[in-house]
């Protein structure tokens, strides 16, 4: 198994236990659903009736995104200045980070993180944004938004701020 940590912060992010996708070689898309935690669910075999039919949460039972609890992801906002006040620090930091250990990838980063960035602004008001687990500043801000259909979620990360551990 891979994970995926932020090389700002050496928080975990994301593992490839979930469907992952490269795009445009500068972000990986991480496909992620709803699940129902703290539920006991006895199955005995009876389908439901017409008007049971709508499914209803257990007392007790939450609905949580799979990889935002995995990974103790927490929520932030951003209005869209702030966010690219932060963004324009993360690039900076992130094109240290790869002139020191990975020069050669320098300006791959910069093609193409200008670029997308350009898309993530031009939808600002589709995303909702998550911090790793320690809520470093610093670190890598995760971007969630849904697919075409509008109800399968997935995240957002940069490949280049992340590194990849061998489990």
């Amino acid at each position: 198994m891979l994970l995926y940590t932020d090389v700002i912060t050496s928080d975990e992010l994301f593992s490839d236990a979930f469907p992952l996708q490269e795009v445009d070689g500068i972000v990986y898309e991480v496909d992620c659903a709803m699940v129902t935690l703290g539920s006991t669910n006895v199955d005995i075999g009876a389908n439901p009736s017409a008007e049971e039919a709508e499914e209803a949460l257990e007392e007790g039972a939450v609905q949580v995104n799979n990889v935002v609890h995995s990974f103790r992801l927490q929520p932030t906002s951003f209005d869209k200045k702030s966010y690219l006040v932060y963004l324009k620090g993360y690039m900076k930091a992130i094109k240290e980070h790869l002139a020191e250990h990975e020069p050669a990838q320098v300006e791959e980063f910069e093609k193409g993180a200008q670029a997308y960035a350009k898309k993530i602004i031009a939808n600002f008001k589709n995303y909702e944004f998550y911090t790793s687990e320690t809520m470093n500043p610093d670190g890598m801000v995760a971007l969630l938004n849904y697919r075409e259909d509008g109800v399968t979620p997935y995240f957002t990360f940069w490949k280049h701020g992340t590194k990849t551990i061998k489990l």
